[in-house]
């Protein structure tokens, strides 16, 4: 039985999940390096902990966010396990969200390709 092409609707819905993921690598890997860079060096150098005390909340809940956001994107299907791991994994490393900008935007690329 050959299988039916995706409708419009789940194309459509896959691509806002693809957009929402990506925006949420953004904003986590925003908010660590503003963590590592800016946060911690305040606290150790100038005896200013309350910059970590405020910005480490705001980078816990965005490393949810995005971890949330990466199992409901990738419980879709469609998704290698390389790919799945390369997103997981640069979630622990500055700069890492930045670095699958180009993953997730072939994604939508060829997500795009398949609308009907």
């Amino acid at each position: 039985m050959p299988q039916q092409p995706p409708s419009p609707a789940a194309v459509a819905e896959d691509l806002a999940q693809i957009r929402r993921l990506r925006l949420a690598s953004f904003v986590e890997a925003t908010t660590l390096l503003v963590l590592v860079f800016v946060a911690v060096p305040l606290k150790h150098l100038f005896d200013y902990p309350l910059a970590v005390r405020l910005m480490g909340p705001v980078h816990g809940a965005a490393f949810i966010a995005y971890g949330w956001s990466l199992v409901t994107t990738v419980s879709g299907g469609g998704w290698s396990r390389s790919e799945i791991a390369r997103l997981g994994f640069a979630a622990f490393l500055p700069f890492g969200g930045f670095l699958n900008a180009g993953l997730l935007r072939r994604k939508r690329a060829a997500l795009a390709g398949a609308r009907p």
